[in-house]
C-alpha cells in the first residue's frame, strides 16, 4: 500500500446555528479547527419535515384532485 495515502483524518469542531458545538472527526482543516454551518439538521426542512409547499402551477393539482376526488385524495 502506497504511503500517506489517506487524508489526516482527525478530530474537530462543528459549530451549529443553535451555537451547540458538537465534536466530530473529519478531514476538515487541522486538528481542533471550527466549521461553522450556516445549514444544519436542527433547522433545515428537509431533516425537520416543515414548511413543505404545493405549488399548483397551471391548475394540475386542482385538475388532479377533481379527476381522482371519489378515489380518497
Amino acid at each position: 500500500m502506497k504511503k500517506d495515502l489517506h487524508p489526516d483524518y482527525h478530530d474537530i469542531d462543528v459549530k451549529l446555528i443553535s451555537g451547540e458545538i458538537v465534536r466530530m472527526r473529519s478531514t476538515y482543516g487541522g486538528k481542533g479547527d471550527t466549521l461553522a454551518l450556516e445549514i444544519d439538521p436542527s433547522v433545515h426542512p428537509a431533516w425537520t419535515s416543515g414548511g413543505v409547499r404545493l405549488v399548483d402551477t397551471g391548475g394540475r393539482v386542482s385538475r388532479f384532485k377533481k379527476k381522482y376526488q371519489g378515489l380518497g385524495f
